[in-house]
């Protein structure tokens, strides 16, 4: 009787010792899968953002090939972050109060007859547009004297006039033959990524040419008075795919 209850013991342990075996392996199997699917979503992740690394490269490149020595002579830089600067706007602009009408030099109007097919021709080409998310023209002032920087309604006053400026120059692009003559769509898609800002001495440069904000320093009033033109690439896009990726 004994030997029988053991043998019956020795049974429903095996059984068990199987079903512990069988459910390791389901569980492996689980976390194999698992772990793939974590890689190929990472390797997802990581063709998204290196596509929009060359994006970015590519648009720099572009921009820095196109315009730096091409308009050297009106202090013009082309940065990584796709702002192009043009610093010292006493040059482009005469000297005006906040509450005038804004007119542009003659030099700066020259200018943008010049810079204007350039810039959409960028902008427009097949290979950027659908990448582009916005074109900001921005305008920045500098301040009268150090003792301004805190004076809210000088500040205030600042804001009207670097608005007007940047309003000024959008205008004056979109009455250029070339934007004329620009296909109905192509004027549509320009008017719905195209914002133009004053941002008063808020962005305001240093003698470096780093923002005082950050650097502490002093601000340098002929750098800081400038215009960018600032491409802004749909990095939201970008994140939106990768957070899908990650769900």
């Amino acid at each position: 009787m004994a030997f029988k209850t053991k043998k019956s013991n020795d049974s429903n342990w095996v059984s068990f010792s199987d079903i512990m075996t069988g459910l390791m392996v389901i569980f492996m199997f689980i976390a194999i899968s698992y772990i793939n699917e974590v890689q190929k979503r990472e390797q997802e992740i990581n063709v998204i953002i290196e596509d929009y690394k060359k994006v970015q490269q590519s648009l720099y490149v572009t921009l820095d090939s196109t315009f730096t020595n091409r308009f050297s002579k009106y202090n013009l830089v082309v940065n990584p972050d796709l702002s192009i600067q043009i610093t010292d706007a006493s040059s482009l602009f005469p000297s005006q109060r906040y509450d005038q009408k804004v007119e542009l030099t003659m030099e700066f109007n020259k200018f943008l007859k010049e810079f204007t097919p350039l810039f959409y021709n960028v902008v427009l080409d097949p290979k950027y547009i659908d990448n582009i998310s916005e074109i900001r023209i921005e305008g920045h002032t500098g301040i009268r004297e150090k003792s301004y920087e805190f004076d809210q309604e000088y500040y205030e006053k600042m804001l009207v006039l670097s608005q007007k400026r940047s309003n000024k120059v959008l205008n004056t692009m979109m009455h250029q033959p070339y934007y004329t003559n620009l296909s109905d769509q192509n004027k549509s898609r320009l008017r719905f990524i195209t914002t133009s800002n004053g941002l008063a001495y808020g962005k305001a440069l240093d003698q470096e040419g780093d923002f005082k904000f950050e650097s502490g320093n002093d601000i340098d009033r002929k750098k800081s008075m400038r215009v960018e033109f600032r491409i802004i690439t749909n990095s939201q896009k970008v994140v939106e795919e990768w957070v899908k990726k990650t769900e």
